[in-house]
């Protein structure tokens, strides 16, 4: 009978030394594990599969299932057929080793009879797959680490990255802005981009209320991302109450963001410059903001063949809204239909006044209207006495006296979509068709009395950022803006970047743009430089230097020279 410790009663025998093993410590019955086979194998796999399993011998241990259960068995968990067991044996004796038969069929399942004929693979050790395997799952955890831990470059959608040489188009393009405005004696002022919600939700119907980007803030107000600034504006202005004396003449050039289906220069955040006259009800203030536009396209090179100003008045739609008995409150969602004529069929607009209210003769009536292109028709329309011609026909005299009345023409169809606007309006547009607007403005006089404030009139307009870059390139106008340094300082020998941090410190003092390099060649230094565009490139080396002088490269004219420190303006 069979002792009570004997291991054969716990599921398998130890190796006798005929089988060229030693005995190894009795394991306990729950770790029915691959620790089982590894006693069978040579003394060599067997250390090499107790130094994997090990957990000081990689960061990523793997454990089997009943190794969880029982934390002081640490084995490698992975699945492997008998068949690759027995070609991990190396030895006859081993393989018929007359216990080993009854131990895998306790352990493991049988092969199926279907691979009985199958080739044998060649030899290979169990350490080599087990190694393969537990650097399999480590690779794969690692890469899963590395998937967690990866970002989406792209800026989110319809937004903007703006690289050095994007970031040279867009202040060379604001410098614009502020010289037009400078020359026209406008001050520049600036507004927060979060704004609260209820600032821009005046009317049901206009588009805009459905483009913000807006939210509730952790104090529970309602904000959004400004889609425009002319409200921002009216709020300031009206803060502002008696501090502030009339006529104001304002500018801005700030982000706006409207969550809108993108095309070809319309995007969902973009930079807009505004300039704003209030407390003028002359015509003059218009004029004087269509000058700003047009001055502003003659300094990009951009001529009146290129792009032209479309001009009406919202009076002219009221007028006509008046004489087929419409009532005022349908004034704003006709605009708002009306502004759409160009970008969709005209029956479909027809079939959006009708679904408002708005009769079939009336309809036909604002279409014929709003298809007038020339001040003489207009006039003979809605007569020579009404408000709409009287100020069309001073603005375009103004435009005369300015000098650009071949840039703007009559359009009645110009009505602008945002409901505050009372007076003339007017847009740029891309005479090609290719693009959108390019701006656009007008008269609101009742926009501060919209918010509670005094009803003061107001007139202003709105150029974005995207549309005249995009134009700009179109007609090849755009600059060549490369970065410029005045100099490149560089130390010849390490024990030099004390004085040359001298020098570049000087000359900066004095205005001068300088980089400062250092542990680069000399080859790479001079590629550098004219790579910058550099007008001078500065060596310090150790006998000028013991000299008080340095060594001045002047990169236009190729001509070289020493000079001090004070020689260096």
């Amino acid at each position: 009978a069979a002792r009570a410790d004997d291991p054969r009663r716990r599921g398998f025998n130890p190796p006798s030394k005929r089988d060229g093993l030693h005995a190894r410590p009795t394991m306990s019955a729950p770790a029915h594990s691959l620790h089982h086979h590894i006693l069978l194998l040579r003394p060599r796999l067997a250390r090499s599969i107790r130094t994997l399993s090990s957990p000081f011998s990689n960061p990523f241990p793997l454990t089997s299932p009943s190794s969880r259960r029982h934390p002081s068995v640490v084995v490698p968990f992975f699945s492997t057929s008998q068949s690759s067991l027995r070609r991990s044996t190396g030895s006859p004796g081993e393989a018929n080793h007359p216990n080993r038969r009854s131990h895998q069929a306790t352990h493991h399942s049988a092969r199926p009879e279907s691979n009985a004929g199958a080739a044998v693979k060649p030899a290979c050790s169990l350490s080599d797959e087990v190694h393969s395997l537990r650097t399999d799952e480590c690779a794969a955890e690692l890469s899963a680490e590395r998937a967690a831990s990866v970002i989406d470059v792209n800026p989110p959608r319809g937004t903007r990255d703006f690289p050095p040489e994007e970031m040279r188009v867009r202040n060379w393009l604001f410098q614009n802005f502020r010289e037009v405005s400078r020359l026209l004696s406008f001050e520049e002022v600036d507004f927060p981009v979060l704004e609260s919600e209820a600032l821009f939700i005046r009317k049901a119907g206009e588009e805009i209320t459905q483009q913000l980007y807006n939210f509730e803030d952790k104090g529970g107000r309602r904000v959004v991302l400004r889609p425009e600034i002319t409200p921002s504006l009216a709020r300031l202005v009206i803060k502002q109450g008696k501090s502030v004396s009339f006529p104001l003449k304002w500018f801005t050039i700030g982000q706006c963001w409207r969550y809108e289906r993108m095309t070809r220069g319309r995007r969902r955040e973009h930079y807009q410059w505004n300039m704003d006259v209030i407390g003028v009800s002359k015509v003059r203030a218009e004029a004087e903001l269509i000058y700003a536009i047009v001055l502003l396209f003659e300094r990009l090179g951009i001529t009146a063949v290129d792009v032209g100003i479309r001009v009406s008045s919202r009076k002219v739609l009221q007028a006509v809204l008046h004489k087929y008995s419409i009532p005022e409150q349908l004034f704003t969602k006709v605009c708002v239909i009306v502004d759409k004529l160009g970008k969709i069929p005209v029956d479909e607009i027809e079939k959006e006044l009708t679904l408002t209210g708005v009769s079939i003769e009336a309809v036909k009536g604002i279409i014929q209207a709003l298809s007038i292109k020339s001040l003489a028709r207009l006039e003979e329309v809605l007569g020579s006495d009404g408000e709409a011609v009287a100020d069309l026909k001073k603005l375009f005299s103004l435009a005369e006296d300015y000098g650009y009345s071949h840039w703007i023409h009559l359009d009645a169809s110009v009505v602008r979509g945002l409901a505050y606007y009372t007076g003339i309006v007017f847009e740029a547009f891309d005479r090609e068709g290719k693009l959108r607007a390019i701006c656009g403005g007008g008269r609101y006089d009742r926009l501060l009395s919209m918010f509670g404030g005094d009803e003061v009139p107001a007139c202003g307009f709105g150029f974005g950022d995207a549309v005249i870059v995009e134009l700009l390139k179109e007609k090849g106008l755009m600059r060549d803006l490369v970065h410029k340094v005045d100099d490149v300082v560089f130390p010849l020998d390490e024990v030099l970047e004390g004085p040359a941090s001298k020098i570049a410190s000087s000359l900066r003092r004095k205005g001068r743009s300088v980089d400062l390099v250092e542990d680069k060649r000399l080859k790479w230094v001079f590629k550098h430089s004219e790579r910058i565009n550099a007008s001078r490139l500065i060596l310090v080396g150790n006998s000028e230097w013991e000299r008080g002088m340095v060594r001045v490269k002047n990169l236009a004219t190729r001509e070289e020279y020493d000079a001090n420190l004070d020689e260096l303006d």
